[in-house]
């Protein structure tokens, strides 16, 4: 198979010093470069502090949002009207912390602010309540704040989860009681970054042991914005191949068709099993890509989401969704039409395989997900079966081997084999090329250009 051998090519005539005072200097600079460089990163380990010295708000509004969002009140735009008609209009909104300390913050409208805060005297949900104590601090009076920062206190000491969304809790009530008890925040904040992120999950983010996307992504945005409004520390650094790859998973792990709703159209990332789509998850995936482009709005990658994003059709109208629709998305932002995205992705670090045949709503599609092999045409998902699947210009065949197939172009992909193990592929009685499965059994075939090409694949014993 033509490209599957990597070559190095050696420089026939090197370059020869005739200096033999820079010969001797370079291995010296080599050595004191290092270690300047070995000193840096000590110093810079060393210089890292978890101490806050930011004011109120720390939490998601940063001062650049905060002026974003009040211009859109003033704009009396269709995100702020659709927010403002669910306050005033009394809906009963499943997140009131969260929805009124917003509204609060945003229109300075202290009755809702008060409703946030009657909410808190009963509430145990964490995030909530590090959210009203941060963006509703006027309206707390010395006796309320007290009983606020004890509830929130004794809460934070008590949730020991690993979970992202758990974490992310801790992390938020750590921040909103920075001043309250300092040693605490820094000692939760420590925990946080450099024992569950740098330790436990980023190296199985880098390893494919663990994906983290759509609705499960949207607890660790609302912790990567924090963090690195409040400490200046970004966490992708920790596993940076993995969050540059992450906006085209996204993309490409929704399934084809629009699910409507009233008057919303969602779309619905991919799940294992066959029951209902899950509202809830459509709005919280949609609600992690709009915090995912306000991270970082110049990456390209991200670009291609927010062209995703910004038709108006998908815009989150009820009363869960309105509130993250108006807190994170920005019509002003451009975008990439994500048209231009390539119709597979392929992971071979995770085993994430996703096929269509276009973009278009009524395409076909194959995925793995959670090591179900699922097909979507005709409007739904059904598991793959036995025959190959003809995605466009792509073919899944799923094995076991051995598997005779006519590829129709480029790209194949076989499934379903051993994981981990060596394979024979044999293209056209040309000769044979040894090629390993990922870590869920399928085999990537990069074929020759021009016409159909004729394939077997066998397993090596």
């Amino acid at each position: 198979m033509a490209g599957c051998v990597a070559r190095t090519h050696a420089t026939p005539n090197p370059p020869v010093c005739h200096n033999a005072g820079l010969t001797r200097f370079f291995p010296v600079l080599a050595v004191l470069l290092a270690c300047c460089g070995a000193a840096l990163a000590q110093d810079s380990a060393t210089a890292e502090s978890f101490h806050l010295y930011t004011d109120h708000p720390r939490l998601l509004l940063d001062a650049h949002r905060l002026r974003l969002l009040r211009r859109e009140r003033e704009r009396q735009t269709m995100r702020w009207v659709q927010f403002e008609t669910l306050i005033r209009g009394g809906a009963t909104m499943p997140e009131p912390g969260f929805a009124f300390a917003l509204y609060h913050a945003i229109a300075g409208d202290r009755t809702a602010g008060e409703k946030a805060v009657s909410w808190s005297a009963t509430a145990t949900d964490l995030r909530q309540l590090a959210l009203v104590f941060d963006w509703c601090q006027d309206v707390l009076d010395e006796g309320r704040r007290h009983l606020l920062a004890g509830r929130i206190a004794k809460l934070l000491a008590a949730q020991q989860g690993e979970n992202t969304s758990a974490v992310r809790d801790r992390a938020l009530a750590a921040i909103a009681m920075a001043d309250e008890d300092p040693t605490a925040s820094e000692r939760v904040l420590t925990d946080i970054v450099r024992g569950w992120w740098r330790t436990k999950t980023a190296p199985r983010l880098v390893a494919g042991d663990l994906i983290i996307a759509h609705a499960d992504l949207y607890p660790l945005e609302e912790m990567m914005h924090v963090l690195r409004d409040n400490l200046r520390i970004d966490l992708r650094e920790n596993a940076r191949d993995y969050f540059t790859h992450l906006p085209q998973y996204e993309l490409a792990s929704y399934y084809p068709a629009i699910l409507q709703d009233g008057d919303t159209d969602y779309r619905i990332p991919a799940y294992r099993g066959h029951g209902e789509p899950d509202i809830r998850r459509a709005t919280m995936s949609r609600a992690a890509e709009l915090a995912l482009v306000a991270y970082d709005t110049n990456a390209r990658e991200t670009q291609y989401v927010q062209g995703w994003l910004m038709q108006d059709r998908f815009l989150l109208r009820d009363a869960l969704g309105a509130p993250y629709e108006f807190l994170w998305g920005n019509p002003y932002q451009p975008g990439l039409s994500y048209m231009q995205l390539p119709l597979s992705d392929y992971d071979p670090t995770s085993g994430a395989l996703f096929v269509r045949s276009s973009w278009d709503d009524d395409a076909v599609w194959f995925g793995r997900v959670d090591g179900e092999l699922q097909l979507f045409d005709n409007g739904a998902a059904h598991p793959m079966g036995a025959q190959p699947a003809r995605i466009g210009d792509a073919l899944v065949v799923r094995g076991p081997a051995p598997v005779r197939f006519t590829a129709p172009g480029e790209l194949s992909w076989v499934v379903g084999l051993t994981p981990r193990h060596p394979y024979l592929a044999e293209v056209d009685d040309e000769e044979m090329t040894e090629l390993e499965t990922d870590r869920d059994g399928t085999l990537a075939l990069h074929l020759p250009k021009g016409a159909s090409a004729h394939v077997i694949v066998t397993a090596r014993r």
